[in-house]
This record gives structure tokens, sequence and C-alpha cells, in this order.
């Protein structure tokens, strides 16, 4: 049983910062998974796979292209920083009429271990693109990544950032061509900084990004709730203890957090834990024990009974995708 009457930590929750929304992109945790130089000239049509748990995204340096996601489309333009936020198979193409080859079908140069180069195509105008993929590791990332479009899109023309992206963008362009010593490193830091800028802009501009998870985040009392429950998953937290940190009564906390979050207070916690405990099995290797006991669970048997019914796997299942 679920030892939930008693506190799992005994200190007191470490309070949160008065910015939620930019602790949550602070602590995405992104790693890069693979970068690619793409040469291409036209005609040329290219299939990717679908990346389960990444954020893929594109880069123009030079030339035009096309991006099919799913049905929507987008035309890319020199200085675009095009994101495929959930992962999913797409196409990239100087002619959408074209029948497209698949990625990993093509021959491409490896430089290293994550950073390749692809020269493909049929001869005519010529396109160049950084395309890469990163993985978010933290559990506020599904949140995100849920609520994101099929393509977010940054025109750095049309960006208050100009300046800083347009150099940003030149800078990833000239690593790639060099190849120099470090090159991968920089475009990885680079990269990482214009997805973020990327994910901010959506958030700032898109009116689906004010509603749920994200509108909870910005709510003053809410916001500030849900930052102790991501900062400290293993304190014994109650509607009331909630409703205390934030000044609120328990009864306008509870209803209010349902509003605009979509679940209660106490649905929410749970979920959170498991996320955290999926991600401790998956990117820090602890053991079930340990994780059951952090956790305030008084048994393995306990704790894997409550991750199954909340992430739809078993703890087992869990590790074994990561290896």
């Amino acid at each position: 049983m679920n030892r939930q009457s008693e506190p799992i930590e005994s200190h007191e929750p470490y309070w949160p910062p008065a910015d939620p929304l930019g602790e949550v992109l602070h602590f995405l945790r992104m790693s890069s998974v693979f970068y690619t130089r793409s040469e291409l000239s036209a005609p040329w049509s290219i299939e990717l796979p679908a990346m389960k748990d990444c954020l893929m995204f594109h880069v123009v340096n030079s030339g035009r292209c096309w991006l099919e996601v799913d049905g929507t489309s987008k035309l890319l333009q020199p200085g675009d920083f095009a994101l495929v936020p959930d992962g999913e198979g797409h196409i990239l193409t100087s002619d959408p009429e074209l029948p497209p080859a698949k990625l990993f079908d093509l021959p491409r140069q490896q430089i290293s271990e994550r950073y390749e180069l692809l020269r493909y195509g049929g001869g005519g105008d010529a396109t160049t693109l950084i395309c890469g993929a990163v993985r978010f590791s933290h559990p506020a990332a599904r949140h995100l990544i849920e609520l994101m479009p099929k393509i977010i899109c940054i025109e750095s023309w049309s960006s208050p950032e100009l300046s800083w992206i347009q150099s940003t963008l030149r800078l990833m362009a000239a690593e790639a061509s060099s190849l120099r010593p470090g090159g991968e490193t920089v475009i990885t830091r680079l990269a990482d900084i214009l997805v973020i800028q990327a994910i901010r802009s959506w958030m700032a501009e898109d009116p689906t990004a004010q509603s749920g998870w994200l509108a909870a985040l910005k709510d003053k009392q809410i916001g500030q709730s849900i930052l102790l429950i991501h900062r400290n998953p293993e304190y014994k937290w109650s509607v009331a203890a909630l409703a205390e940190k934030v000044a609120m009564s328990r009864s306008a906390y509870a209803a209010r957090f349902k509003e605009v979050v979509g679940e209660s207070p106490m649905q929410y916690v749970s979920r959170w834990r498991m996320n955290v405990a999926q991600m401790w099995i998956c990117e820090e290797n602890l053991q079930l024990a340990e994780i059951a006991s952090r956790l305030g669970y008084d048994s393995e048997a306990a704790f894997s009974r409550a991750f199954k019914r909340i992430q739809g796997i078993s703890p087992g299942a869990a590790r074994n995708i990561t290896n």
C-alpha cells in the first residue's frame, strides 16, 4: 500500500521562482541524437522516418524546399528554422509532386558518431540545410510536445530577434561547411538555443499555447503549485498542503486547478511522480526498490502496479524500451 499518510520527505519543499514557464524551458534537458549537413540539388525528395520522443529541426542555409508533415506543408527559404515537435515522419522536397527516397536508403558520409554529410539530387538548383534531432528527457517535455502544432517555423527576417538569429544561423552554416575540430559541439549548442527560441516564439504567438497546461503555468498561483510538484515529487503532497503554499483555500484551489489544468491536483501529482519514475528508470537506471522508497511506496509491487496503471506499461517494459 502507498504510504501517503506519512511524509515522504521531512524537509520543506523548495519554493520555486516567479517564472514557471522559464523554469520548464530551463529543465527540458535536451540531448542531441544526430545532425546532418544536406547538400541537395533539384530535383530531390527525401522521406525522414519517425523518431519517437524526438524533436526534429531543419535550418535552410541556401535555396528553398518544402516541408510536409501529415498533410501540412510549409515552404522553407534561407534563414528559416523549422521544427517537427513530435518526431513524426515527414518529407523534405524540391517539388511536392516528386516521390520521396527514404533517408536511410541514401549514401551518407559519417563525419562523427552523431554527425553526417548527405549529398543527393539531380544536379539542378542547389539547397543546403542543417537537419537534426534532439531528445527531451525531462517529463515536462511530454506536456509541451503534446500541445505543439505539427510544424513550428521561425522566419528569421520577420523575427524581432532578427540580428542574433541570423548571426546564429550563419555560424551554424560556417561550422557545418568547414567541419573544423569541435564543430559538432558548436552546432549542438547553437541548435539548442534555436530550438528553445522557436518554442518561446510559439508560446508567445500561437493562440493554442494560451490554454491548458501552459496557461496553468502562467497562472500566478496554480503555476507556482505545479512547480512545487515538479521540483519535489517525493514530498507528501495533499490538496490542503498545495493550497496553503499558494495562499488559497482548499476548495478554491482544487476548483481552480481542475479548471485550468483539466485534472485534479492529486491526479496531476500521481501522474507527475510516475513520469519522474520513468525518467529515473530510463535515464538514471535506478533500481525499482530505490524508486519505490523515494516515492513513498511500501514495496516494489505496489509501485509497479501504480506505474502500470498510470503509464500503461510495466517498469520493466519501460526500462527495456531504452536498452
